[in-house]
């Protein structure tokens, strides 16, 4: 490894490297929501219910939270590069699986494979952070991660929408699939672990792919060991399994059978949240490095998220105007998760960064893994038998019973946080 006395890394050099594994990570959150918009056509292709789909959509949650644990391990042990150049490419394997899927066995796995191997951009987006950016910048980094996912999110709306009406899911899922495999040869090409490794001094106080001596099992305890780790695992699965449990698949047939939306104005609304989404990220987390303390934005983030559900749930026929704004209302303070981030790795050592961030990520995940299929169920236990050009129209009160999960999680969040202890933006050594 060479040695330098060249100071930190050029801010450009940083961002661009950590700008590559933003793109996995913007290809990741496109294939998490993309069953959205193309619910009909998936239901039609492969000839199941509202469960089947919720299950289909689940199977790339069902991965991504498995390989959290192990990813932030690996990353600890391996380093970031060749973790990130991998997921890519089994990504990009796993989406032609999923694109030329003949069953629901090839559309599942597929959908396995996705999700299992863009498990680890955020992880790796992070352990990147750790050593490219100073530790101030950390939240800010975290914020802008959530903001590029939030782009691939928006293309996998109206984009995707456009699309899927134009040519088809199938070939639009190809394209998808070589576009991942392209990005996966330039991480491999162009990303480096530590800036040590391009001459540079770095920023993480344990140096890149440098392994501790904690074995898999040990360094799990180990991170548990601290109350924040449980708090601060099971608050986000709410906040974001409401957002992609709405946005990544129910919000849009529910907007147009009882708003009376097109699908792609229905779309356009969840996009929306989507965007104010990426916008309170870096807001919120930057805003967090400028005060010095993490619990009272994210305090305040849970009760305004738990507070604009209620509301988009239980209120019939909400005008066009406040319905978008109690969206765009939920969606930024949703981008207070991302100060969990820094909060989670803080309350441990350095040297468990990686390990501590992913089973933070798996927490995240739990929750529109656990969601989207259960409110897939509710709907179809509580289905009256109504049908509308052949297919299963729900009735509001089944969804207000489905999106009752998403609720009752957010509130217990805005409860688990008060009993977080705050790090005032400080690692523990």
């Amino acid at each position: 490894m060479m040695t330098s006395e060249r100071g930190y890394p050029p801010a450009l050099m940083s961002w661009s490297i950590w700008g590559l594994g933003a793109v996995l990570y913007l290809i990741g959150f496109y294939q998490r929501v993309a069953p959205a918009v193309m619910t009909t056509e998936l239901m039609r292709a492969f000839d199941i219910d509202a469960a089947g789909l919720g299950n289909l959509s689940a199977f790339y949650f069902y991965s991504y939270v498995a390989m959290q644990t192990p990813t932030g391990i690996i990353a600890d042990r391996w380093g970031p590069r060749r973790l990130l150049a991998a997921g890519a490419l089994v990504a990009g394997v796993g989406s032609l699986i999923f694109g030329l899927a003949s069953n629901m066995v090839w559309a599942g796995l597929g959908r396995l494979l996705i999700g299992g191997s863009v498990a680890v951009a955020f992880v790796g987006m992070l352990k990147l952070a750790a050593h490219w950016f100073a530790p101030r910048q950390f939240a800010l980094a975290s914020g802008l991660a959530l903001c590029s996912g939030i782009v691939g999110a928006v293309f996998a709306g109206v984009p995707l929408r456009l699309m899927v009406a134009g040519i088809g899911w199938r070939p639009v899922m190809l394209v998808s699939a070589a576009v991942t495999l392209v990005v996966a040869v330039g991480i491999w090409w162009l990303v480096r672990d530590d800036p040590a490794e391009r001459g540079y001094a770095s920023h993480a106080h344990v140096p890149a792919g440098t392994a501790h001596n904690i074995g898999i099992i040990a360094g799990i305890r180990q991170v548990f060991r601290y109350r924040n780790t449980w708090l601060l695992c099971l608050i986000p699965g709410g906040i974001v399994g409401s957002v992609l449990t709405f946005s990544g698949l129910w919000g849009v047939p529910f907007l147009a059978a009882h708003y009376g939306f097109s699908q792609t104005r229905a779309a356009a609304y969840c996009s929306a949240l989507l965007v104010a989404w990426a916008v309170g990220g870096p807001v919120l987390g930057g805003l967090s490095d400028r005060i010095g303390r993490r619990k009272p934005l994210y305090v305040a983030g849970c009760l305004a998220v738990a507070l604009s559900w209620v509301v988009i749930i239980y209120v019939p026929a909400l005008p066009p105007a406040v319905l978008a704004a109690l969206l765009l209302i939920a969606g930024f303070a949703s981008g207070s998760m991302i100060i969990g981030f820094a909060y989670i790795k803080e309350s441990v050592p350095q040297s468990l960064a990686g390990t501590v961030s992913g089973i933070c990520n798996m927490g995240v995940m739990s929750g529109p893994m656990i969601l989207q299929p259960a409110v897939g169920w509710i709907l179809d236990l509580t289905w009256k038998g109504q049908t509308i050009a052949g297919e299963k129209f729900y009735a509001l009160a089944s969804y207000r019973l489905g999106f009752s999960l998403m609720l009752a999680w957010a509130v217990l969040g805005c409860v688990l946080i008060l009993f977080t202890r705050e790090t005032g933006c400080r690692q523990r050594v």
